[in-house]
């Protein structure tokens, strides 16, 4: 039990990252306990998980039950003013309140009707968003709660048109009587998630958080109707955040661009940047490919993705974004096991060699060198994962994901 203070972390593990993701995300902070129970001075929520607020020091006792597992949570004689309990996920609680050995209390959780907070985190990467936000939906619909999704107006504008149904505010705005809130995040403190991300893939922790099973959903993305290119073309991303998240294969780009542009296609590459440095080391736009990047609006790239035979990418958000827009994915990653992602049958790794140290729970997740490669740093084995993918591996899954889609092979 706490009885002080509504900590919330992220996926960051420095106390620098820490600071800094609660400067930006604000707007997890709970607050004050403010919904009224009917009975005086008596106030509770589940915004920060079961929330409670007493008038003042008492005789009281508490008993909270998780009504799905039958589990007794809490069932402790109190006396502070304020108690929360250390589960932010979705629990279907029982709350029994007595007072002087009186029960004064008996709420049965539940969301039918009620207001709901769901926030993203501001500065999080697309990718983030929409493995997480489509689970938004699908805990509205289970529960017919009024549900309100909090992002960056960049992120909810590309997700507003096919989610009618959702409130969209942005991080500044309130949410109005809200009756309970559930924070997103890549958490390795097990109080928000009850399953730890790096062990249930990046969307599937949070149907887990929301109580929801596990299930993988999509999001829905909608690409303009009109095609904008008259030639087949496929598209890529091949820019990341970390030099360990890249294909770091010298001949990898290169050589399949060559390889789809024999076939008849047009390659476009539609990165936001076009190079991208970390730590001194530089990382450029295949030069073969066709320059589409550019920082311009998500759904400038939608459109693109809608309409491409296929979508060739990292663990990244526009590998995200391309499954969104119903795209086939060619996933290319060594980091990171193949189920951490959402599913795709054209998922790329190397089992031969060193891999997947993101799942690993013994490495720092977010380390503040870029050039970070937690088992083989500074060694000649140093990011091996990804060297070690093959354009011609690459190129036999291309092959399969053509056959598979009838995609008809124009040698030219």
């Amino acid at each position: 039990m706490e009885t002080a203070g509504n900590e919330f972390t992220s996926s960051a593990e420095s106390p620098r990252e820490k600071d800094d993701f609660k400067e930006k995300n604000k707007h997890y902070d709970p607050g004050p306990v403010v919904r009224e129970t009917g009975i005086p001075g008596i106030r509770m929520d589940f915004n920060n998980g079961f929330r409670l607020s007493l008038p003042e020091k008492g005789n009281y006792h508490v008993r909270v039950t998780d009504q799905d597992y039958m589990v007794v949570l809490m069932d402790a004689d109190v006396s502070e003013s304020f108690i929360c309990l250390n589960k932010r996920y979705y629990i279907n609680y029982l709350v029994e309140l007595w007072k002087d050995g009186r029960k004064i209390l008996m709420h049965h959780f539940s969301l039918a009707g009620k207001n709901v907070r769901i926030p993203f985190p501001v500065g999080g990467g697309l990718g983030d968003v929409l493995a997480w936000f489509p689970y938004a939906e699908e805990f509205r619909r289970k529960h017919g709660c009024n549900m309100y999704c909090i992002m960056p107006q960049i992120h909810s504008e590309i997700l507003r048109p096919a989610y009618p149904d959702i409130i969209f505010l942005t991080p500044d705005q309130k949410v109005p009587d809200c009756y309970a809130s559930y924070y997103t995040g890549a958490y390795t403190d097990n109080s928000y998630l009850p399953i730890e991300h790096r062990q249930s893939g990046l969307s599937r922790s949070i149907s887990y958080m929301l109580g929801l099973g596990g299930r993988e959903v999509r999001p829905v993305l909608t690409p303009c109707v009109e095609r904008l290119i008259r030639e087949p073309y496929v598209c890529i991303a091949a820019q990341s955040t970390g030099q360990r998240k890249y294909w770091n294969n010298p001949r990898g780009w290169t050589e399949t661009v060559d390889y789809l542009k024999s076939l008849g296609y047009r390659v476009l590459c539609i990165d936001r940047e076009r190079s991208h440095t970390i730590c001194g080391r530089e990382n450029v736009m295949p030069p073969n490919a066709e320059d589409f990047t550019g920082d311009l609006p998500l759904q400038r790239r939608i459109d693109l993705l809608g309409h491409a035979d296929f979508f060739i990418g990292l663990s990244s958000g526009l590998s995200w974004l391309a499954w969104g827009a119903g795209t086939p994915v060619v996933l290319i990653s060594g980091f990171t096991f193949p189920s951490y992602e959402f599913y795709t049958p054209y998922r790329v790794i190397n089992p031969l060699v060193c891999n997947s140290c993101w799942n690993d729970r013994n490495v720092e997740m977010n380390p503040p060198d870029g050039l970070y490669c937690p088992r083989h740093k500074g060694t000649d084995r140093m990011f091996e994962c990804s060297r070690f993918i093959t354009p011609e591996q690459v190129i036999k899954t291309i092959d399969r994901l053509m056959a598979d889609h009838g995609l008809p092979r124009r040698r030219v």
